[in-house]
């Protein structure tokens, strides 16, 4: 199975080396190029993607905003942020706007493959030196543990999927760990998703964070 990939990047000479890293890994293909936000969702309207590789800072329009309106477009479609270190306050709000995670693009080529899949799989990925950063964050603006109300809402099973989504497992890492099927494991983030009035797994996987389950 090809995955089609965006490759949304303002500098070329980036862009075309991160072309040659995706494409060392047979199953993937960036079918299309952009180098802004603007363009990224003009080739959007006219092709199919699977996931799109997202640069922050760009002319026009940033990765932030682009983000935030692809994902209010197709909120299916995965986005993966591409960014340095210094922009750990911009890789947490595409996290808050439904990004699926976000990469260093000092990251070792193999980390970038392996995360992609991991994605495509369900994951969330989170760069573990911006995580850090982020973390105390994400805690801070938690108000009130909603313990006692998570307890009451979701059963033990269900709480024991939204730790490892929390903790950036896959669906099928998480069948693996709960002796579950990968269906039945989709089932119950889908129903967990209805209870918690959540839109998607970066969602729940940020609310595990604030209410203490990981």
């Amino acid at each position: 199975m090809t995955v089609r990939i965006l490759l949304v990047e303002d500098q070329a000479i980036v862009r075309n080396g991160l072309k040659l890293i995706l494409e060392q890994d047979e199953e993937f293909q960036v079918i299309v190029e952009a180098g802004n936000g603007i363009e990224a969702l003009s080739r959007l309207e006219h092709t199919h993607v699977d996931l799109v590789l997202m640069d922050v800072r760009m002319p026009e329009m940033n990765g932030i905003e682009a983000t935030k309106r692809i994902k209010s477009l197709y909120p299916n479609l995965k986005v993966i942020i591409l960014t340095t270190f210094e922009d750990d306050e911009y890789a947490y709000q595409t996290l808050k706007d439904g990004a699926n995670g976000f990469l260093l693009k000092s990251s070792e080529p193999e980390k970038l493959l392996s995360s992609i899949h991991s994605v495509l799989s369900g994951g969330l990925v989170l760069q573990e030196d911006i995580a850090a950063k982020l973390m105390p964050k994400l805690l801070r603006q938690s108000v009130v543990a909603k313990d006692v109300e998570i307890q009451l809402s979701l059963t033990e099973r269900e709480l024991s999927i939204v730790k490892l989504v929390g903790e950036g497992k896959s669906n099928k890492e998480i069948a693996n760990s709960l002796f579950l099927s990968i269906g039945t494991v989709k089932n119950h983030i889908t129903n967990i998703l209805q209870e918690l009035d959540l839109r998607d797994r970066t969602q729940l996987a940020i609310y595990a964070v604030k209410n203490g389950l990981v």
